[in-house]
């Protein structure tokens, strides 16, 4: 699992942003969901969405974190995460599936985005297994007509 930079139950964006962003009353229509709030357990059964998660489907969320570096340079969505990354979080065979991660497709394509750069999302949360029709990637969580925010 990747590491959070800073707190160590927030990664670097949610401690450089928190009361930058967050609090204030003009960015404030959308709930935060944090990262370490999307599930409840994790086990040898799965992973189980929290209550806060699924409260929150087909609404307004605001999320923190980094984009990962991306699979497909022409991909209509990129892969938001709690921590920055170097490398793909998916290229590893060895590696266990992040479970701090988001699929975010952006209101406007083509935005130039950086993996190092602390990002606020704020998008409508959708849940549920779906199949990105142009890449075959399937995803268990979503931010869908997000708006993105850098944070520095």
């Amino acid at each position: 699992m990747l590491c959070a930079l800073g707190s160590p139950r927030l990664g670097y964006a949610q401690n450089y942003a928190q009361n930058r962003v967050l609090n204030d009353p003009k960015e404030n229509t959308a709930t935060e969901l944090r990262f370490d709030e999307l599930y409840s357990k994790y086990g040898v059964l799965g992973l189980e969405l929290s209550p806060k998660a699924k409260s929150l489907a087909g609404k307004p969320i605001r999320v923190l974190g980094y984009m990962a570096p991306p699979l497909k340079a022409e991909a209509a969505f990129f892969v938001l995460m709690r921590a920055p990354a170097s490398v793909c979080p998916f290229c590893n065979t060895d590696a266990d599936w992040p479970v701090d991660i988001m699929v975010v497709y952006p209101r406007q394509t083509g935005q130039q985005l950086h993996s190092a750069t602390p990002m606020a999302i704020t998008g409508r949360l959708e849940l549920g297994s779906k199949v990105d029709r142009d890449t075959g990637f399937v995803s268990q969580i979503r931010i869908v007509d997000a708006e993105l925010q850098r944070l520095r």
